[in-house]
């Protein structure tokens, strides 16, 4: 059975940067897409970034295009998204998900972490 902990939330200022990282058990990562989603209390879950099993995979949201990188490490079956210039409309609960092909659909993915906040102030 796969675990996902999610990990390294905190609290930030405006144009600050942070990382947060997902340790997988259970089944080799290398087999799955990776991804990372964001949800706000009382809205739906929001794609932020995936990546497919090859690292020149990968796709992600507009409102976070060239501030956000996801990167994985199978060797050590974890996957990480390096925040930069971060803003107060980042501020969400960060979830990382295992699927089986890269979607912007939270359905589409079978295994999820508990979640880290990552709260930005301005």
């Amino acid at each position: 059975q796969v675990q996902l902990v999610d990990s390294g939330g905190g609290q930030v200022q405006a144009g600050a940067s942070l990382s947060v990282s997902c340790a997988a058990s259970g089944a080799p990562f290398s087999w799955y897409v990776v991804g990372w989603f964001r949800q706000v209390s009382g809205k739906e879950r929001e794609f932020v970034a995936g990546m497919g099993r090859s690292e020149n995979f990968v796709e992600y949201s507009d409102s976070v295009k060239g501030r956000f990188t996801i990167s994985r490490d199978d060797t050590k079956n974890a996957v990480y998204l390096q925040m930069n210039s971060l803003k107060p409309e980042d501020t969400a609960v960060y979830y990382c998900a295992r699927g089986p092909y890269i979607s912007v659909s939270a359905r589409d993915y079978d295994s999820w972490g508990q979640g880290t906040q990552v709260t930005v102030s301005s």
